[in-house]
């Protein structure tokens, strides 16, 4: 998805990936800066997110337990035990947000080492630069969030700082991704 290119020989599927890195980044960027300006409404919508997919993924786990085999009482525990985090994290944000917190902090270590791995699938091109401060912003990131957890109201504020910086960041590298997908599909359609 990221390295486009992959799609050089593509020239269509190259206008497609330029224009929708373009629009996704765009997005992720307004989304990254409105979290920044407002930390503590990211961090609750962010511990907001997270509940209702473990709610969701209860949900899944307790049907396909049921339509295959109901005596599987791991499966039972599983759909249990998620649609129980997941509503615990729904009916008590404040307290939610130390597990988010936590879990983020997993997210961005391994966003960081997922970025330092694309920084080195593209290192001979234009760009790997940014994936690699990609990674290593996410992981000072992981480093401070852990360094100050348990403590409710930093969490809050950093959560909702990193989510913003993550997606600001990612935002960032995809419109740079998507520009130069976009002009190489150009000088390729200029060539021929």
């Amino acid at each position: 998805m990221w390295n486009y290119q992959l799609y050089a020989n593509d020239q269509a599927l190259l206008k497609k990936f330029g224009k929708y890195s373009l629009i996704a980044g765009i997005i992720f960027a307004v989304i990254g800066i409105l979290a920044i300006v407002y930390p503590l409404y990211a961090a609750l919508a962010t511990a907001a997110f997270v509940s209702w997919v473990m709610v969701l993924a209860g949900v899944v786990a307790g049907y396909f337990t049921f339509i295959t085999d109901k005596k599987d009482w791991w499966g039972w525990l599983k759909a249990f035990v998620l649609i129980g985090v997941g509503l615990l994290i729904l009916f008590y944000p404040i307290s939610g947000v130390e597990t988010v917190g936590l879990l983020l902090a997993i997210y961005l270590l391994l966003d960081g080492f997922g970025s330092f791995a694309l920084a080195s699938l593209r290192k001979p091109a234009k760009g790997w630069w940014l994936w690699t401060l990609n990674g290593i912003i996410s992981i000072l990131l992981a480093i401070i969030f852990l360094v100050s957890w348990p403590f409710v109201p930093a969490e809050m504020w950093l959560i909702g700082i990193y989510v913003g910086i993550s997606l600001l960041v990612d935002g960032l590298v995809l419109i740079f991704l998507g520009t130069g997908a976009e002009k190489i599909a150009h000088d390729e359609t200029n060539t021929n």
